[in-house]
Order: C-alpha cells, then sequence, then structure tokens
C-alpha cells in the first residue's frame, strides 16, 4: 500500500507540474476573478449567495479560468454560496480562500466536497512583511516560513489547486519573500501569488520584485505566478500589465475593480488592454470582451454600487459625447474618437448627447432620427436654441421636438 501511495502521488506530480508547464508556455493568461470574496469586502457591497450564483454564471459565460468563492472559515453564507455552484458553475476552477490554519483548509473541503478534483483549490495566504510578522502575527522569520510549510503541505494533501500568498509582500524583503515562494512551492503550492496588499507600488517597482521572484526562486518553474494588485495610487491596472509584461501567468482582479479601500485591479480594464496591445504583450487574454459590459452592469446592480460615469469599459460616458467636432468625426467613422467600438464590449452603442456643445451634424442627426425634416437653415435656428436653453436642462426628445417646431416657425416667418 505504501509503495501503491508514493506510486500515484508520483504520478500525480508528473501531471501536475505538465499543467503548470503547458500553462507557462501557452502565452494565455489565466484570469482569477475575486469579486465575490475580495469585491464583496467593500463596504456595502455585500452579496447573497444567490447574487453570487448568478455572476459566478456571468462571469463563467465570460470565459474567466478560476472564482475565489468566498472564505468558508469566516462565513456560513459564503458555504452556502460556494455550495449553490456545485454541479452548476462547471468550466472555471473554484477556489476558497484560507489563512495558514489548518481549519480553514477543511473548511474549504467540506465547502468544496463533490467539485471534480481538478476544478476545485484552495488560496493560503500568510503575513510576511516585517510590520506583519512583528505586529500582527508576532512571529519570527523562520517560525513564518514553518507555519507556510505546514499548512501549505496540509492543504496539498487534500487539494491538487493549492495557491499561496505572501499577505503584503510589496512591503517584504526580496530576500525573505524569496524563501517564503520556495518553501510553498517544496510543500506543494501550484500558484504562488504576488500581493500588492496596500496598493503602494509603481509599475517600475512591480517589473524589480517580479523579476526578482523569477530570477531568485530556485523552483519558480513549478508553479504558476499571480498578481493581485489594489488600487489605492489609482494604479492597480497599469501594475498588474507590468506583471503580465514580467512574465506573470495568472491575473487576480475584480469586476468594476471593486473592493477594500480603493479597490482591486478590474478585470474588464486587464481584459480588454490585453486585447488591444496583444502585440505589446505577447499574450492572449481568453476572455470574451463582448460580455464585459454586461457583467459591469449586473454586478453593479447586485451590489449597489453605482458605475461612475467616466469608468472605463461599462461607464455611462464612456461612448457618449456632446463635443460638436467629435460628434461630426463618430457619425463619419466611430473609431476617429474611440479606441474600442460599443460591440466590443457588448455596449449598447454610441451616444450623441445633444446639448450646448453640439455641432450642427449632431443636431441634424437627431431630428432625422427622429422624423423631423429640416432645412440647413432650421437646423442653425435650433442649435441656437438650444444654447439659450437654462443650464442643467437636459435635451431630451421632447424638448428637442418643441425647439425644432418652434425654429421651424420662426424661420418660416
Amino acid at each position: 500500500m505504501g509503495l501503491f501511495n508514493r506510486v500515484e502521488r508520483s504520478v500525480r506530480g508528473t501531471v501536475k507540474r505538465a499543467i503548470i508547464n503547458h500553462h507557462r508556455r501557452s502565452g494565455t493568461i489565466l484570469f482569477s476573478d475575486t469579486t465575490l470574496r475580495d469585491g464583496e469586502q467593500m463596504p456595502g457591497a455585500t452579496l447573497d449567495p444567490d447574487d453570487k450564483l448568478r455572476i459566478a454564471q456571468a462571469l463563467e459565460a465570460a470565459g474567466v479560468h478560476s472564482l475565489d468563492c468566498g472564505f468558508p472559515a469566516s462565513s456560513e453564507a459564503d458555504v452556502i454560496a460556494i455550495r449553490k455552484m456545485i454541479g452548476v458553475v462547471k468550466k472555471p476552477v473554484l477556489t476558497a480562500l484560507c489563512r495558514t490554519v489548518k481549519g480553514d483548509v477543511d473548511a474549504a473541503d467540506e465547502a468544496l466536497d463533490g467539485n471534480p478534483t481538478h476544478k476545485r483549490g484552495v488560496s493560503l495566504f500568510c503575513g510576511t512583511s516585517p510590520l506583519h510578522r512583528r505586529d500582527k502575527l508576532q512571529k519570527s522569520e523562520s517560525e513564518v516560513l514553518d507555519l507556510i510549510e505546514d499548512t501549505v503541505s496540509y492543504a496539498a494533501s487534500k487539494f491538487e489547486i493549492v495557491a499561496f500568498s505572501p499577505e503584503d509582500a510589496s512591503r517584504t524583503e526580496f530576500e525573505y519573500i524569496t524563501q517564503c515562494y520556495k518553501a510553498a512551492i517544496d510543500a506543494g503550492a501550484t500558484t504562488i501569488g504576488f500581493p500588492d496588499t496596500v496598493g503602494l507600488l509603481t509599475p517600475e517597482k512591480v517589473r524589480e520584485y517580479i523579476r526578482h521572484i523569477q530570477d531568485n526562486v530556485p523552483n519558480v518553474d513549478r508553479a504558476l505566478l499571480a498578481v493581485h494588485m489594489h488600487n489605492d495610487l489609482g494604479l492597480a491596472v497599469a501594475n498588474t500589465l507590468a506583471g503580465i509584461d514580467e512574465g506573470a501567468n495568472v491575473v487576480q482582479c475584480t469586476v468594476n475593480g471593486i473592493g477594500e479601500r480603493a479597490g482591486n485591479a478590474s478585470l474588464e480594464e486587464v481584459a480588454i488592454a490585453l486585447t488591444l496591445h496583444q502585440d505589446q504583450f505577447g499574450v492572449t487574454a481568453k476572455v470574451d470582451t463582448t460580455k464585459l459590459s454586461p457583467i459591469c452592469e449586473l454586478v453593479s446592480e447586485l451590489t449597489g454600487i453605482p458605475l461612475a460615469p467616466n469608468k472605463p469599459v461599462a461607464g455611462a460616458n464612456i461612448f457618449a459625447t456632446e463635443a460638436g467636432i467629435h460628434q461630426d468625426g463618430l457619425l463619419k467613422n466611430p473609431d476617429t474618437y474611440l479606441p474600442f467600438r460599443p460591440e466590443q464590449v457588448g455596449a449598447e452603442g454610441i451616444k450623441l448627447v445633444i446639448g450646448r456643445h453640439s455641432g450642427r451634424r449632431a443636431v441634424a442627426h437627431r431630428l432625422e432620427e427622429l422624423g423631423l425634416q429640416a432645412t440647413d437653415d432650421e437646423v442653425l435656428e435650433v442649435l441656437n436654441a438650444i444654447k439659450s436653453v437654462p443650464k442643467g436642462t437636459p435635451i431630451d426628445d421632447e424638448v428637442l421636438r418643441d425647439l425644432a417646431s418652434e425654429s421651424v416657425a420662426n424661420v418660416q416667418t
């Protein structure tokens, strides 16, 4: 029996290494969405289990590789949500968050029971920075390393897919973080994460860390490398792209960038950036970008967190303009003033907002859409009338019809 177990472990190890090597060589970025766990930690963004299931199904349809479904040891609601996904959300890997505590691993194992072995995993985290070691954990460097080795090894005995992230990695010493990653991989981690927990890095410093990890963790080729960026300086997406450019294989992100404090890297922004700049990054983002805008709207609706009008990809103003020069260009060719077309992200379409800054062409176009025929002089009269409307008055279709009627009468008299 002992020999059989050793052979079985050896075969499983060979298979895992082959899968990891395949992913590392494939040139594909794997999206690991954490909206349902890290995103929900945003104040006011609490999701019911049924809400989480709806979002999980939308992310599955978009092609997301894995879902961070929750923290079973911390919440019965998270367990309920995960159980609802078992057998329903079939394509992505479902993972659960764990501290470096064996009881957390047991709770994750129970919550994910019934999901296929290759579609269930755990993500362990442990504070590694001097600040976390001293003030949070009150442990020495060697004690933290022992904790990592012990719990990752325990997790690997229950799960084929085990991720480990050193919490506050971006404030951890280069030499020590190398030791933490080596210990985790030796203990069975199949993915190592680099989290900028407090969102303080710049793209240049992300590059420096990722290069150090690639060059100094001797067994790094036995695991995938993930980046997890927070947005406290407004640089989460830029930092994520820098990490990808340096060889990261996995992106951990949230829809709409929701999350604690200033939030996380936005899934939709990273996905469209990689799609538009394949020549720069040389990787493929296997995400259906036509699903992005609807997912953003769904998450906004279910969390109650509104989208800013200027939110990239899904904000109300992204495909809307009131400026006359831009309106004229968009009518001639939408690409004149757009980085990508609405249909590429599943948005409704270009919206020419009629207002004080509009030009003749946009006004004439909208009048024609409303079935109102107007001469050039009448269009000019309408445009002048729009400019005299009190500030803050929206020029909706009803107002535009009234102005057109008055303008035609003025021209004819």
